[in-house]
Order: structure tokens, then sequence, then C-alpha cells
């Protein structure tokens, strides 16, 4: 009896999902490592094919705000893009970053530690072969991906409805009532002050402010039915990345009749997500 619950115990360690980051033998399989690069960790949810010579989609979650909700989030991320990926061969990583006790924008540290871990010491420490990098996000992962797009260069970007677009109008609508107080909003006020008395503050947090030095190409996908505060500053956000003068290719596909999901819930943007991945 002994024996065989020993054994038991031994094959569950070995189950999909396994926290202990062991990729010994290779092959598929699903699991969360924990990963560090320039002295900053973060929680990584890998789902590799058979293959081990792989392209690489990172994808960044949406807004969850509590930490114990991360991993979840970050599991739900990687399953609704591996449902709209029709490729095989690709390994998707889904990075588990903080938000609690966070100001909004802090934790592009940790997208960035991922991502720099992915490019420097993956290969040794999974034992594959990366052949291309791509960034994917959802909503805040959105604004994530966008910013890692002005700091480094990947083989392509895919940002569902992006934001914080506005700081500045959002949290102001907050302070005159119109909106109910939120976490981002009042952190940032009780770390700034208002958003008449320190407007800078906000603004340098908001996605309007990375609108330039894109160094891949880059699909927007927004759905125009999305909430009034991202659709109030969209028209000027997408127009100030048309203007830009350094940026590389981005490209724009908005579906009317579509919210904030709209890339997981039109087969046209679904279609335009793979075409993007497949001609780079």
């Amino acid at each position: 009896m002994r024996l065989i619950l020993i054994l038991l115990i031994a094959i569950a360690s070995c189950g999909e999902g396994s926290l202990s980051g062991d990729t010994s033998g290779n092959g598929a399989y699903r699991i969360t490592k924990t990963v560090t690069y320039g002295g900053v960790s973060v929680d990584v949810v890998i789902d590799k094919p058979e293959n081990d010579n792989v392209d690489v989609l990172m994808v960044y979650h949406g807004t969850v705000w509590f930490d114990d909700k991360i991993l979840e989030a970050a599991n739900n991320a990687l399953d609704g893009f591996k449902r709209i990926i029709d490729l095989d061969d690709i390994m998707v990583a889904s990075v588990a970053y903080p938000e609690e006790n966070l100001l909004i924008g802090d934790n592009i540290a940790h997208a960035e530690a991922a991502l720099l871990w992915m490019m420097n010491r993956a290969e040794n420490e999974l034992d594959i072969i990366i052949n291309k990098i791509f960034l994917a996000g959802h909503s805040q992962g959105g604004y994530l991906v966008s910013r890692l797009n002005t700091m480094h260069e990947t083989h392509g970007v895919i940002a569902n409805a992006p934001g914080p677009l506005n700081l500045i109008y959002r949290c102001q609508l907050e302070e005159e009532g119109r909106l109910p107080a939120g976490i981002a909003c009042t952190s940032l006020r009780n770390a700034y002050g208002t958003t008449a008395s320190n407007s800078d503050a906000y603004f340098a947090r908001s996605l309007l402010n990375f609108t330039d030095g894109f160094l891949g190409e880059i699909l927007f996908v927004q759905g125009l039915d999305d909430s009034p505060i991202q659709m109030y500053s969209w028209p000027v956000f997408s127009r100030q990345i048309r203007d830009c003068t350094d940026c590389r290719e981005a490209h724009f596909l908005d579906l009317p009749g579509y919210g904030h999901n709209a890339l997981f819930q039109s087969s046209e943007a679904a279609e335009a997500f793979n075409q993007f991945l497949n001609g780079r």
C-alpha cells in the first residue's frame, strides 16, 4: 500500500501545470516558472509544443488589480490567445505581471524582465531554440506591450484595446463624481494630488505619452463599441501613431459592433492576428 501511495504522488507531481519549472525531457508541457532578469522576478506560464525549435508568443493579461488573481489571469490569457492561433509549433508564454500596490505603469519593469529573460536566457534554461519572439496583450496587457515596443525590438506586437490611454481624462471623471472611484486613479491621487494640480504626472503614465519610437511592427485591434472612456481618446491615440515619423509600420483594425474583447470575438480580428504572425 505504501509503494502504491508513493507511485501515485510521483505521478501527480508530474502533471500539467507543475510549478517546479522542470522541463527535462522536453516534449510538450505547460508549467509556471519564476524567471529573473536584472534583479526583477516575475512568474511566466509557459505552454510549449512538442517541437524544441519554436517561435514564441509572449502574452500579457488584462487588469485584475489583486496579485492573488494574476496567475489565473495569465492562464486565462494564454488560453484565450491559444484559441485564436492557427499555428501548431508556437510556444505561448503568459506573463503574470503584478498589479497590487503599484501605480499604473510601474509593472513595466516586470513586463520587461520577462521579455529580456526570453531573449537572453530562455534557450539555455528551457533547452530550446527560439527563432522569433512576438508580443501580444489585452487591455492593460496591450498598454504594456505597446510600451515595450518603444524599448526593445521584437518580430511584431499585437495590442487589443490597449489602455489606459488618457489617465487625465479618466481620473478627472472620478474626481468630479461622474465615475465611481477606482484603484488606479485613487493611487495616483494619493501619490501626486489631483489631475488639476499635477496633470503631467498623470499624462506621463498614459499610453498617449508612448506613441512614437516603435521599434517593431504593431497591430492594434479596437472594438468601436468599447467603453466611452476608451473611445474618447482612441481617435487621438491612433492619429498620433499614424503621424509618427520614427516608428515601424503600425496597422489598425477598428471593428464596429465589438467591444473590449474584439480580438477574441471577431473572426476578422483572429484572421488579421494570424496573418500578422505568419507574415513576419
